[in-house]
């Protein structure tokens, strides 16, 4: 058995780069239920690049993943080597896909141990590329979908704003909501117009040319994966009897980040109360929600669902190996509206 190996990012801030080494790492016994995996790609997400740069340390310290040396990743697929006597629906040698919960972990590494409901079949003629890129945003979107009330039972005709259409988020919103039978407005810039009508976006609004305050109030619900200070104008385009609003781009970490955990817990209650007062002004039954991302074995099923039927597409941009991560952050950091995965070295 090759020795164990971790993507080892010494996180940056300030004037100080982070600096990223493929080195070994102690491999750990396996719980009752547990599968070790040894991974073949892992992704990069953008949540990876600025947790590099020290975004987000104070409160996932809480989860163990805020040091000054983290192993980044959550989303991975490769070949299952070991399982716990607790695991029964995969054995070694499945081609599988997971999810690693943020903590000391991190699916930057050559394998990884993981409880096994984080982990799935790989189906037949699927690309371990394909499904390594979902996991943690597909989740990230699941969760936003619950919290404003939408769901495959209600869906259908529901008209919906997603605000960022062309990033990650934005582009899995467009192919799920669709399938539910919803209407979707995407609001991108004008590069990614063409990409989210193909996905299935009813219509596209340019963000560099149209004013988010210009578009009609008639939305049953409204995602902002866009930009914290458009956040106000997004719920605006709600409806009197609207669903609800949800945002991924809220000030929660950066706010505890900058100013501790008092000054910026209170700063962060004003800036949510100021919000939820907005939308309840404009749709007082409606929910508001700042969504950030945890595991959720109903994501996980949905994800497994569509791979074996219409699969869920997010296109890669990017391929590098493990010891040569630093052009995968690089492309992610640029704002690339494609994915970069790190592959294990040959």
């Amino acid at each position: 058995m090759s020795p164990a190996m971790a993507l080892v990012c010494r996180v940056g801030g300030g004037a100080a780069p982070r600096s990223l080494r493929w080195v070994p790492a102690q491999r750990r016994t396996l719980k009752l239920d547990e599968v070790r995996v040894q991974v073949c790609v892992a992704s990069v997400n953008p949540i990876d690049v600025k947790r590099a740069a020290g975004y987000g340390r104070k409160v996932l310290s809480l989860l163990g993943a805020g040091g000054r040396e983290l192993v980044l990743g959550n989303d991975f697929a490769g070949v299952v080597t070991e399982v716990g006597p607790n695991v029964l629906h995969v054995s070694p040698g499945d081609r599988v896909w997971g999810l690693v919960p943020t903590g000391p972990q991190g699916a930057h590494r050559s394998e990884v141990c993981v409880p096994s409901r984080w982990v799935r079949p790989l189906p037949a003629g699927t690309l371990m590329v394909s499904a390594a890129v979902l996991p943690y945003t597909f989740t990230t979107l699941w969760r936003a979908l619950k919290a404003v009330g939408l769901h495959q039972h209600n869906a259908a005709s529901k008209h919906v704003l997603v605000h960022g259409a062309g990033g990650a988020l934005g582009q899995l919103a467009i192919q799920w909501l669709s399938r539910w039978g919803a209407r979707v407005t995407a609001v991108c810039g004008g590069a990614s117009a063409a990409r989210c009508l193909a996905l299935g976006a009813t219509q596209v609004v340019d963000r560099g040319t149209t004013r988010l305050s210009d578009l009609p109030s008639d939305c049953d619900a409204t995602l902002n994966f866009g930009t914290w200070a458009d956040d106000a104008d997004v719920l605006g385009r709600l409806h009197a009897g609207a669903l609800g609003h949800a945002t991924t781009v809220h000030p929660l970490l950066g706010h505890i980040d900058d100013r501790g955990w008092l000054t910026g817990g209170l700063a962060c209650l004003r800036e949510w109360q100021a919000m939820r007062g907005r939308q309840r002004a404009i749709a007082p039954k409606a929910r508001y929600a700042w969504t950030v991302f945890k595991p959720d074995v109903d994501a996980m099923d949905a994800i497994q669902s569509s791979l074996l039927s219409q699969p869920l597409v997010l296109e890669v941009g990017h391929h590098t190996r493990f010891d040569q991560a630093e052009s995968a952050f690089a492309h992610v950091g640029q704002g690339h509206p494609t994915r970069a995965v790190l592959v294990a070295p040959t």
